[in-house]
């Protein structure tokens, strides 16, 4: 049975995360409902990153297995004609059996933008907002004790169901870019609302609740309560998801995204 690859975005605050739901009102949920009407019968789906209920992609992966032969552009063009406007097939390429959206991802990147500004903005949808000034440098200073290996335990929701809390943080830095900051965050695989808390927390030292070794002393406490809250799920981007090469998948083209611009 062919497996094809599929290449994804989405604008979550549409729908209530990526996870099927009984009410359908999930990313995993129109997708399959799509692809079934192309493929004339049920379509299951596996996917990189299972993302919370408000958070984007742009650079989400998803494999399914189908009897149906089609060509390519049946599972972009004719999926998107299927799909509400929040949600799009960026491209499609058949894969072999062995590979898994899921197992064979050898990174996550994901994207946390903050408008940082005095008051809301409407069209701005895709950034968390802060009202408060944010010491970007007490910031920097607090993010390089996140890089590798460590037992994430202190940033790891109640719920979360990984066998284990080691992950390794390849990246985790920031950039100004006017009213917004980026943060990128990339791992080997994140525990359940890691990315969220962690982002929490280094709020908190940007704000000045905190110094900057704080972060890494919850991080060594490996104690939940201790951290921040976690922060809004607006801010957050799914953009990339790592292969082999061998696979020969697209990168995803993110040139396209960046929050709603205050004109």
């Amino acid at each position: 049975m062919p497996r094809i690859a599929l290449g994804l975005a989405y604008d979550g605050s549409a729908f209530e995360g990526w996870q099927t739901q009984p009410h359908g009102h999930t990313v995993q949920d129109v997708l399959e409902k799509a692809l079934a009407e192309i493929a004339c019968g049920p379509v299951k789906t596996v996917c990189a990153g299972r993302t919370d209920a408000g958070v984007h992609a742009t650079g989400q992966v998803a494999h399914f297995d189908v009897q149906a032969d089609r060509p390519l552009q049946a599972w972009v063009r004719g999926c998107n004609t299927l799909l509400p406007s929040a949600c799009a097939v960026q491209w499609a390429k058949p894969v072999s059996e062995d590979f898994n959206a899921r197992f064979s991802a050898s990174y996550r990147q994901y994207h946390y933008w903050v408008y940082c500004a005095p008051n809301r903005h409407p069209l701005v949808r895709t950034a968390a907002w802060v009202f408060q000034p944010l010491n970007l440098e007490k910031m920097r200073a607090a993010m390089p004790a996140m890089l590798g290996q460590h037992d994430f335990s202190a940033f790891r929701a109640a719920q979360c169901q990984a066998n284990t809390p080691i992950r390794t943080l390849q990246a985790f830095d920031l950039q100004a870019h006017g009213p917004y900051l980026k943060i990128t965050l990339q791992a080997n695989a994140f525990l359940h609302h890691m990315a969220r808390n962690l982002m929490g927390s280094l709020l908190e030292i940007g704000l000045g609740n905190q110094p900057p070794e704080w972060l890494y002393e919850i991080l060594q406490g490996k104690d939940r309560r201790k951290a921040a809250k976690t922060a809004p799920a607006c801010g957050l981007t799914l953009r990339q998801v790592g292969y082999d090469n061998a696979f020969g998948l697209p990168l995803a083209d993110n040139s396209a995204f960046a929050p709603m611009p205050v004109l």
